[in-house]
């Protein structure tokens, strides 16, 4: 079990930073919508870092429930419409 644990972090981390990567705003910053975008980024950014410490902590169980809320957050404003991302990737529900 710990193995897989340990896979599925890894996998879950690796997700997340390469959808941060990828992501791209797409409203003006100065708009409410450009704000909620920078918001739910910060959101992503923090459960990634969050998931980081955890990782060092020797706590794997909430560092993939950090990984995973962070990946929510911003696969939730991918589909409002609040990124872009490539087409040619799996990352995102779109």
């Amino acid at each position: 079990m710990t193995a897989d644990l340990e896979e599925k972090t890894d996998r879950y981390e690796r997700m997340l930073a390469d959808a941060l990567a990828v992501a791209e705003p797409r409203p003006p910053a100065d708009t409410p919508l450009g704000e909620a975008a920078a918001d739910v980024l910060e959101m992503a950014e923090s459960y990634l870092e969050d998931g980081r410490h955890f990782r060092e902590d020797g706590d794997p169980v909430n560092a993939l429930a950090s990984y995973s809320y962070g990946y929510g957050w911003l696969d939730a404003g991918v589909r409002m419409g609040l990124f872009a991302v490539p087409d040619d990737t799996e990352l995102f529900t779109t």
